[in-house]
This record gives structure tokens, C-alpha cells and sequence, in this order.
């Protein structure tokens, strides 16, 4: 008889302690996920897509019973893309005991909230934030991207400049900021390399109502092209004053102006203007589909980034269900060992966190519209 209340008592024990183990995979009543980006300001263009794009994958993952039966619940933070705000959501967002962030948009906003999470031990996963050493330092080993980083966009518009618009003397301006500046140093150093010259380099003010100072430098420097490093709003001041005073050079600028907003604001002004972005997927099936329920559920067309979007969320979901837990090293193993096929194409990520199988295009505007140039 004891024998036989011994073998149950081993029974009963494996039985709770395999139970504890599923519990602990998926402690929480929910699998909390936190999407951190500009949501207001004058950016909110560039992050309201990515909440839109995490709730549709969320309603499709939840509609069909969730990740391993456990419902996905989203923890929005609004940080209008900037670094003091960015570490204030972060904190929220641990606070909330989020398991994962989609986000931040700006690097500058995502570089300040990084080490929080890190420190937190929470995987992060940006749409849009390209400056490479978040990825490169190997100081942010939570931290992943759907998005090519700065170097290989700078290489691009470099490339393009010298070899297609044969350009021989830029003046390169940009924000100050980790992105914009970034950016600049980048394609600074690649024009050189193919031979072109830079007289004018130099930082502005975001945000200042008059750039007519540097504009003048640009028409003392006699360039032939100017590049920004930066977003829409700057971008759209420039290339009105510069136009207004009868300059009609070639504008080449980065993924933070290859937005429809920068077109909406600039006007006629934005005819012609080059800028690198991702490239155009939206013949692809599932990003037909991902962009007809945007238009279906919010009635508008879906915006900057919002495929980049959708895959982070994608990837990050499928991770977590390969991994069969929100452990914070399981879900980092699953993103760098499993391939997702998503609106972007087959995608995964390499070691440092950066996207396998997605890249940059050049655009100009034509038309009122940004058309991909082959």
C-alpha cells in the first residue's frame, strides 16, 4: 500500500511540476506586447501605420485562438519621437510587463529607450529606426529591425547621385540628430569616395520657421545637388526656399522624408525630389492583402511604414510561438533561426539584429506621387 501512495505521490508531483512549466511559458493572462513610436506631433505620420499594422496582425493572430491559446494584448506609448519622451514610455511599458516592444520609430527616440529595455530584458523590434550602430555596436543585443540600416541607404543615394545624376559637387545638410546626421556622415563619406565633392556640410535646427542662412550657402557653395539628412517638416521648408530663389538642383533626402505627408506639405515644391526608402513589396500578396485591411478597417490608406510594420509584428508573433515561450533568450533565438513569410518577402535576422532578405529603392516624386525608380 505505501509502495502504491508513493508511485502516486511521483505522479502527482511530474504532473504539477510539467503544468508549472506550461505555466511559466505563458505566466501572464495575456501576452502583452508594447508599441512605442510617434503617435502625435509632426510625425505621428510615421508611427500611427505601426500601431495600425500591430493591431491587424494582433485581431488575425487573436481570431484564430491566439499563441498557444493565450490571447495578444497590445500596450500603446506615444513618445512623438522624441529621446525624453521615448524613456518615459519605455518605463511604461515595463511597467506593463510588456514581454516584447514594436518600435520606436526615430532612432534617436529608440537609442534612448533601448537601454531600459535591455536592461529589463525585453525584445524590441523597430519598422523604421535605421541608424546602424543600434544594430552594429552589439551594445543592443534585444534590439532587431525590418528595415535595412543607414550605411546600406547611404550607399544607395551615394551611388546614385555620382553614377546616375553624375553629380560632381554636393552641399550635405541634416538635423543634428542620431538619424539625420547619421545619414549625412554616411553619404558624405561614400560621394567622396566615387569623387564628388562636398564644400557644404553642416547642421540645422529642426523645427526653425526661416532656413533662407543655409539656403544662401547652398547658392555661394555653387553645388549641384544638395542631400538632407532628416525628416519631412525641414525637408519641405527647404526645398520651397530654395526653389523660391531659383534653385532648381537635384533634392535627395532619406527614408524619413519618402512619405506621402512630405508631399502633402511641400506642395508643387516636392515635384522632383529623390529619397531612398524600402522597397516597393506592394505587389506582393501578402502586402495586398495586409494594405486592403488597412483600407477595409480604418478607411485610408495605411502610410509610412506600415509593412515594415506588419512583418515586425508578424516575426515577432511567430517567434514567440516557435519559441513556445515569452522567454526574453528563447524568443531572441526563434527571431535569428526561423525564417516568416510576411508582406516584405521571406524575411528573418542576422546576428546583429538586422533584416535577411529586404533592402532599400531610390523614388522621386512625379506627378504628386512617389514613384520606385528601377
Amino acid at each position: 500500500m505505501k509502495r502504491t501512495y508513493m508511485l502516486l505521490a511521483v505522479f502527482a508531483l511530474a504532473g504539477f511540476m510539467v503544468f508549472s512549466g506550461a505555466q511559466n511559458a505563458f505566466a501572464a493572462p495575456t501576452i502583452k506586447i508594447g508599441v512605442a513610436g510617434a503617435h502625435t506631433g509632426d510625425l505621428a505620420s510615421y508611427g500611427l501605420p505601426s500601431v495600425n499594422a500591430a493591431k491587424l496582425v494582433v485581431k488575425n493572430i487573436n481570431d484564430k485562438g491566439g499563441i498557444n491559446g493565450q490571447k495578444v494584448e497590445l500596450v500603446i506609448e506615444d513618445d512623438q519621437c522624441k529621446p525624453e519622451l521615448a524613456t518615459n514610455a519605455a518605463a511604461k511599458l515595463v511597467s506593463a510587463k510588456v514581454v516584447a516592444v514594436i518600435g520606436h520609430i526615430c532612432s534617436g527616440a529608440t537609442k534612448a529607450a533601448l537601454g531600459i529595455y535591455k536592461d529589463s530584458k525585453i525584445v524590441t523590434i523597430s519598422p523604421s529606426a535605421t541608424n546602424p550602430p543600434l544594430t552594429q555596436s552589439g551594445e543592443y543585443p534585444n534590439f532587431f529591425r525590418t528595415i535595412a540600416p543607414d550605411d546600406a541607404q547611404a550607399k544607395l543615394a551615394a551611388t546614385f547621385l555620382a553614377k546616375t545624376l553624375k553629380l560632381k559637387k554636393i552641399a550635405v545638410l541634416h538635423d543634428k540628430g542620431d538619424y539625420g546626421k547619421g545619414f549625412a556622415e554616411l553619404v558624405k563619406q561614400y560621394a567622396e569616395e566615387y569623387g564628388v565633392q562636398v564644400p557644404l556640410f553642416e547642421g540645422i535646427n529642426p523645427g526653425a520657421p526661416d532656413y533662407s542662412a543655409v539656403v544662401n550657402k547652398i547658392s555661394n557653395a555653387k553645388v549641384d545637388g544638395v542631400v538632407w539628412g532628416g525628416y519631412h517638416p525641414e525637408a519641405s521648408k527647404l526645398v520651397q526656399q530654395m526653389k523660391d530663389k531659383g534653385m532648381n538642383i537635384p533634392f535627395i533626402s532619406d527614408d524619413g522624408v519618402k512619405d506621402n505627408t512630405f508631399i502633402e506639405v511641400a506642395g508643387k515644391y516636392a515635384e522632383g525630389v529623390y529619397a531612398t526608402g524600402p522597397t516597393d513589396t506592394s505587389t506582393n500578396a501578402l502586402a495586398i492583402k495586409a494594405i486592403e485591411e488597412h483600407k477595409k478597417t480604418f478607411g485610408t490608406e495605411p502610410g509610412a511604414f506600415f509593412l515594415n510594420a506588419y512583418a515586425a509584428t508578424q516575426a515577432l508573433l511567430n517567434a514567440i510561438e516557435k519559441a513556445g515561450s515569452t522567454d526574453y533568450n528563447k524568443i531572441v533565438a526563434a527571431l535569428k533561426s526561423n525564417y516568416v513569410d510576411t508582406p516584405l518577402g521571406h524575411i528573418s535576422f542576422d546576428q546583429k539584429g538586422d533584416i535577411i532578405g529586404f533592402g532599400f529603392s531610390v523614388y522621386q516624386v512625379k506627378n504628386g506621387v512617389f514613384v520606385e525608380l528601377k
